[in-house]
């Protein structure tokens, strides 16, 4: 249920996106390729003092992505770029957004690294992320809200959460299916650290989702609670539902957020922090998420819910969410940008 809730809006989503690829922004040519990593930023390192370790994780292999559009808003627009993904440990490939916030080529922040957020949509999420939409200002709001102080300023990486619109891999590594989780989990934050200034600390590692993308990022924090701090579940199924576990019953189990929440609380963490959202309208998702709430938010497992009012499953209920409320909480619980 939760995955068709999204259908009947992606094929708009689809064309707002492809106009943009088709000269949407402020000026800038939609075929021009932007770095965001670059040689200053290996001359930068060998500022650290002797004997030091930074916490910065400088760019170790930064290519060039095509340049779709530009956003961030106040005059302040910094690009947001495309790459495709042949994900070495996965197999997998596909398409990945990429965007860093206004601060982040600030000269002040010039050896400073950046937490990162990877964005999950919901539905097939492909072959388009819908977070990069001009119709949803995903990036314009952070840059927003980072400027008033209500969030951090998060580098926002988007990859298509499936490899086809036919069926749905519950961001996992289904046994003879494409490796999804694998590519979500290790292919796609290696991008953002070969192209990116970034933190060598989960701490400043968030994911988010809505719809089936909500249910993956729960899934992907409670199963690598090593690699990310922080989960944004957005309107999110509880329990893995794709037909392509038939016959996988193991395999299915060890993907279930519920059963990775209790190993998570038996062997005491490393805690993780789950900032529910959904809609008050939201009447067969709502139910579900409070009672896991009840059931598993304790110990290392830290839960919030932001009820939207009058809210429905859609990922513009959710950018609400996250001004009213969700992203400062998430904020105050990670590492902001360090020199």
């Amino acid at each position: 249920m939760r995955k068709a809730l999204f259908r009947p809006v992606i094929a708009l989503i689809a064309l707002t996106v492809l106009a943009c690829t088709a000269g949407c922004g402020t000026g800038a040519s939609p075929a021009s390729p932007v770095r965001f990593g670059g040689p200053r930023a290996g001359a930068a390192l060998h500022a650290v003092p002797p004997g030091k370790r930074s916490l910065v994780q400088w760019p170790t292999h930064p290519i060039s992505f095509t340049e779709e559009s530009r956003v961030g808003g106040a005059g302040r627009d910094t690009p947001i770029g495309v790459t495709t993904l042949h994900g070495p440990k996965s197999g997998f490939t596909g398409k990945v957004w990429v965007w860093a916030p206004p601060e982040y080529y600030e000269k002040r922040n010039a050896h400073k690294g950046f937490p990162v957020m990877e964005a999950l949509p919901g539905s097939y999420g492909f072959p388009v992320n819908y977070w990069t939409g001009s119709d949803l200002k995903l990036e314009e709001n952070l840059a927003q809200w980072s400027r008033d102080g209500s969030s951090l300023p998060f580098i926002v990486v988007m990859p298509v959460l499936n490899p086809d619109d036919k069926q749905y891999y519950d961001g996992s590594d289904i046994p003879g299916r494409p490796k999804i989780g694998t590519w979500l989990s290790q292919d796609v934050p290696d991008l953002v650290r070969q192209n990116f200034r970034t933190l060598r600390t989960r701490d400043a590692w968030a994911i988010m989702g809505s719809s089936s993308g909500g249910f993956a990022a729960l899934k992907n924090v409670l199963q690598h609670p090593d690699a990310f701090k922080v989960a944004i579940p957005n309107g999110p199924d509880i329990v893995p539902d794709s037909p392509l576990w038939n016959g996988h019953a193991r395999q299915e189990r060890e993907n279930n957020p519920e059963v990775l929440a209790r190993r998570l609380i038996a062997r005491g963490g490393p805690p993780v922090y789950l900032a529910f959202q959904d809609g008050s309208r939201e009447n067969t998702v709502l139910p579900k998420v409070r009672n896991f709430i009840a059931r598993y938010g304790h110990g290392p497992v830290h839960t919030r819910l932001q009820v939207v009012p009058d809210g429905t499953h859609s990922a513009a209920t959710y950018v609400q969410g996250l001004g009213e409320g969700t992203m400062r909480w998430v904020s105050a619980r990670m590492q902001g940008p360090t020199a």
